[in-house]
């Protein structure tokens, strides 16, 4: 039996937010260097996101590589950035075939020019698909977004466009990285470590968090499913307390 089946397809995470951790531990555990966990890493982002567009989740976004990946040894940084082209080439037609949109966020300028290029394509030829958002966070980090969008914001409040007693969360919302993406709603980090990583910090306030005691390269249909199960059995209070929510 397929275990995406026993989800109620009726109370889904609109947004799904993943850390994919664990890559190099898993290819040291067989002996292997950590290029060969990101390989193999890549099989698991095309299962993970072929069973959440078949399973109706609208946004999906994935903390492919960090802004403090940068200082990672070269070869390392080098094989990621190929394996980010080759996988966007390969993966396109699985794009087209599920109407999935491809989408960006983070300091993408900062990538190789041939990654760069090969990202704006795919995008570019997915922009009208709408069956699911797949948003990789690239050359990304939460604070470096948020300095950004405070600069922005200071900017315009010096010239006069944005009044200072206006600044909201909406203000805040529109200046960000993510400001035509729902806030998450439930955020999986693989490999068993408890931490955020500076990852979607604004964007998580309410989000439901599932840490997996697995390396990525293992992550499978079944964990997605149970990650998935577990959010449906908590309660979402956003402040208020669970009589309010029976009303």
């Amino acid at each position: 039996m397929d275990v995406l089946n026993e989800i109620d397809k009726q109370n889904l995470p609109v947004h799904l937010a993943v850390i994919m951790d664990g890559n190099g531990r898993w290819a040291k555990q067989r002996g292997k260097r950590r290029i060969f966990g990101h390989e193999n890493g890549v099989n698991a982002v095309r299962q993970t996101v072929e069973n959440s567009a078949k399973i109706g989740i609208k946004y999906l976004t994935l903390y492919t590589f960090s802004t403090e990946n940068w200082n990672r040894p070269k070869l390392e940084v080098d094989t990621l950035m190929r394996l980010l082209v080759s996988s966007l080439k390969k993966e396109l037609d699985t794009f087209m075939s599920n109407n999935i949109r491809l989408n960006t966020i983070g300091e993408i300028e900062s990538l190789p020019k041939k990654a760069y290029r090969e990202l704006h394509e795919v995008m570019e030829k997915t922009k009208n698909n709408d069956h699911m958002t797949l948003t990789l966070a690239l050359s990304y980090g939460s604070r470096q977004e948020m300095i950004k969008s405070i600069k922005q914001i200071s900017s315009k409040v010096k010239n006069n466009i944005i009044s200072i007693e206006n600044i909201d969360e909406t203000i805040i919302n529109t200046h960000l990285y993510t400001h035509d993406l729902p806030d998450v709603d439930l955020l999986i980090r693989t490999s068993g470590e408890h931490r955020i990583s500076n990852f979607l910090l604004w964007q998580i306030a309410y989000a439901e968090l599932y840490f997996v005691d697995v390396y990525w390269p293992d992550f499978s249909s079944k964990h997605l499913a149970e990650a998935i199960k577990s959010y449906q059995n908590r309660e979402r209070r956003f402040g208020k307390t669970s009589e309010q929510l029976i009303k």
